[in-house]
């Protein structure tokens, strides 16, 4: 599928990775409707973006609200080619904490924002796409890009909700690739490891460096526009399907 002058469905959309999605997509002459919560930032964003972007506020813990999103998202700009989820959360909470246990709301609010959601979202965007018209040699219609994390194989103390979460995102991308298969859409995710994101913008520059010296290489942490430019390449190579690739130079959590 061509990357260019694509109708994009990006959560999360106004920030981090995916306002690094968006930005992308937008340069390539595309149209991105954002499904985020936050309206102050993508009141921000639609005001550089113009026309090329709208906003819609969208709780996707809701199958109803994401379903209406999806509609209308398809009224303002017709066929929806690739859907991108970034939302998210990542908190960090022990089991065993200080003041007591984790309680099972909290757990399961990390699950139903990050799997739930992205599930939600692309349920609703299938329904669409199946009746796409046929792209290329191939009849591709439509691309799901979901994003998992590295926590989802080597999860930290803390991170059992998180990495529970991410885990069902990378356990799902095969099976709804090969039920899609049928319908001429991909699905796809992408496990980054640890990027410049509003989430680390409040730790301390000793805390970022000791981060970025446990990456092999590059000793860094990611730019979000290295995680949107491979959002460009699984979109543009139809052989990438029912995969999770790691985007984390080599970082394996936890290691010496």
């Amino acid at each position: 599928m061509k990357f260019k002058r694509l109708n994009a469905i990006v959560t999360g959309g106004a920030s981090g990775l995916g306002l690094a999605v968006t930005q992308r997509i937008i340069a390539a002459g595309g149209t991105v409707t954002m499904l985020d919560l936050d309206s102050e930032h993508c009141a921000d964003e639609l005001t550089l973006f113009g026309e090329h972007a709208h906003f819609i506020a969208t709780d996707v813990i809701s199958e109803p609200a994401v379903d209406a999103a999806l509609k209308q998202a398809h009224a303002l700009m017709g066929e929806i080619q690739l859907v991108v989820n970034c939302a998210g959360i990542a908190p960090s909470q022990r089991v065993l904490a200080r003041d007591g246990l984790i309680s099972n709301t909290e757990f399961q609010r990390v699950i139903d924002i990050n799997l739930n959601g992205s599930f939600n979202v692309c349920r609703a965007a299938v329904n669409l796409m199946q009746h796409n018209t046929p792209a290329g040699k191939d009849g591709e219609r439509g691309v799901l890009i979901n994003t998992a994390s590295i926590a989802a194989f080597e999860g930290q103390i803390g991170q059992a909700a998180y990495a529970a979460s991410k885990g069902g995102i990378a356990s799902m991308t095969l099976p709804l690739a090969r039920e899609f298969a049928r319908l001429g859409v991909r699905v796809m995710s992408i496990a980054p490891g640890i990027f410049e994101t509003p989430m680390f913008d409040q730790l301390p520059q000793e805390a970022r460096a000791a981060l970025a010296a446990n990456t092999p290489y590059p000793k860094r942490l990611g730019h979000p526009d290295e995680f949107a430019a491979l959002v460009q390449h699984i979109v543009e190579n139809p052989m990438l399907n029912g995969s999770t690739i790691r985007l984390d130079g080599a970082l394996r959590m936890g290691q010496k």
